[in-house]
């Protein structure tokens, strides 16, 4: 619970994830405030804040999922809102940064979009910024405000102990991320492997080892995120053929594009999908194979951390 008085925080969610919004509020004791989106004829959005800002913490929950644009459009101007509105403070929650895969100039004459919406966000009047589980750390540095980064593997973590873990491995689908399985590997107490990734300009993807020890042992495939889940299946190709015992999937950000879920999960020797609800995923697209778990409590304490001015990183 806010141990200062609830009239001092003020939280409020764009169109996006109401439902993670709620829950977090929950978990919080605080009412989610309501937001009035208009669409005008000439198609522009105008946002209203119907609930009082002035000197108020103020926290607005928006990850930026399909369609990217129009929920990125809202969050600036329910910033631009509240700063207007003489908020004393305003934290962004992002609990998926989609723009944070664009955080280098791999190819001639394109954008770094991370650092672009980035900037965007401060001017529109962000003055904090909580995100869950970066593509990439660098990211972090995009910000010219503070920003609270938080992971989910703590998450992920509990919902993998249920099981015997004594012949486990966790598998990282490329070097990029190994460092993010090895710290669930150790939370985990298991072995770690890598998959060997090159990418092509044509946006395939080609896995040609594993690194690590693989053979009649219990995987778990570790990634930040599944959109297309082209990269989970070409290292499932490579895993099949060192012949594991079994083999679980996991991500942060279950994005789930072009029926993602049914084609990982019709491999049979998939046995679980494990994701999060940091975006939503819809109910005609869910599986039996699938698991989706609660980031809302994390993300509650962090903004009473926040809001009370305690660590957030000892949640780590």
């Amino acid at each position: 619970m806010i141990t200062q008085a609830s009239r001092e925080i003020a939280v409020f969610s764009g169109s996006a994830h109401p439902e993670l919004a709620e829950e977090i509020c929950r978990h919080l004791g605080v009412p989610l405030r309501p937001v009035e989106i208009q669409r005008f004829a000439n198609d522009c959005l105008e946002v209203q804040l119907q609930s009082n800002c002035r000197e108020r913490d103020v926290f607005i929950i928006q990850p930026l999922v399909k369609p990217v644009q129009e929920h990125l459009v809202e969050l600036l101007l329910m910033l631009d809102a509240a700063r207007g509105a003489s908020a004393s403070r305003i934290t962004a929650v992002i609990p998926h940064y989609s723009y944070a895969r664009s955080d280098k100039k791999d190819a001639p004459r394109i954008s770094i979009g991370g650092r672009l919406v980035a900037d965007l966000l401060v001017t529109a009047g962000a003055s904090r910024v909580l995100a869950m589980t970066l593509h990439s750390p660098q990211v972090h540095g995009f910000f010219s405000v503070p920003v609270d980064h938080l992971h989910a593997l703590q998450e992920l973590a509990k919902h993998f102990r249920q099981y015997d873990l004594s012949r486990a491995t966790v598998v990282s689908p490329d070097l990029g991320n190994a460092k993010e399985a090895s710290h669930f590997a150790r939370l985990l107490g298991v072995q770690v492997a890598a998959g060997a990734k090159e990418r092509f300009p044509d946006d395939r993807v080609q896995i040609t080892s594993v690194i690590g020890e693989i053979t009649g042992r219990d995987v778990i495939v570790l990634d930040d995120e599944i959109a297309k889940g082209s990269t989970v299946l070409e290292l499932l190709d490579r895993l099949a053929e060192l012949r594991p015992r079994s083999i679980r999937v996991a991500c942060t950000h279950g994005l789930f594009a072009a029926k993602a879920i049914e084609r990982i999960g019709s491999r049979p020797e998939v046995l679980e999908i494990v994701c999060t609800n940091t975006v939503p995923v819809p109910e005609e697209e869910r599986t039996e194979k699938l698991k989706i778990l609660s980031i809302a409590p994390a993300m509650a304490e962090a903004i009473r951390r926040i809001h009370n001015g305690e660590s957030v990183s000892a949640l780590f």
